[in-house]
């Protein structure tokens, strides 16, 4: 999916620290470390990761500028759910250029149910650009995406890491249930 509807208002974590008023929720947007070893903590171990697609597509207008991609460029886009007991607890979505898919990269597309954090935060040259935060709700095309069947809003975060010398872009969306 593309378009004007899949538009998302992102902002920095100076602009958007205020908009989160749950210090929970606050936690997981700013944590600076890996969320898979922060949901295995969180999940007594009880971490699984499921994946929903790993297929060539063009990314949305916002992936394309957050990657500075030219206009309907390819990326291969991988989406999964971070399950805690078997429950949706995460949903991320990595898209990654087609141009970055040489060399050391190729390897994510088959990755299968591991998590792509472990494989980020193992090299130690992996780089982090600044996170983004968003608030999708119910009504906005994206949320669909979550596989989320509640009304509450959701609060997700994206980073462009750079890993290899090739850049890709994780965006994470905190499902309500995590902060029940």
């Amino acid at each position: 999916m593309s378009g004007h509807h899949t538009r998302l208002h992102w902002c920095n974590q100076k602009h958007c620290f205020l908009m989160a008023s749950n210090d929970e929720i606050k936690s997981w947007l700013f944590d600076s470390g890996s969320l898979t070893a922060r949901l295995i903590n969180y999940c007594d171990g009880k971490f699984s990761v499921k994946v929903l697609s790993v297929k060539r597509a063009t990314p949305t207008p916002d992936e394309i500028k957050a990657l500075n991609l030219k206009t309907r460029s390819q990326a291969i886009i991988r989406q999964v759910l971070l399950l805690c007991d078997g429950q949706p607890v995460v949903y991320a979505r990595t898209v990654i250029p087609v141009s970055s898919m040489r060399g050391a990269l190729r390897g994510i597309i088959l990755l299968g149910n591991k998590s792509l954090g472990a494989v980020l935060f193992a090299d130690k040259k992996m780089r982090r650009k600044p996170v983004e935060v968003t608030s999708v709700n119910a009504s906005h095309a994206c949320y669909a995406w979550t596989g989320y069947s509640g009304k509450e809003s959701i609060w997700g975060r994206r980073s462009v890491f750079i890993l290899k010398n090739q850049e890709l872009l994780v965006s994470e969306f905190f499902l309500p249930d995590l902060l029940k």
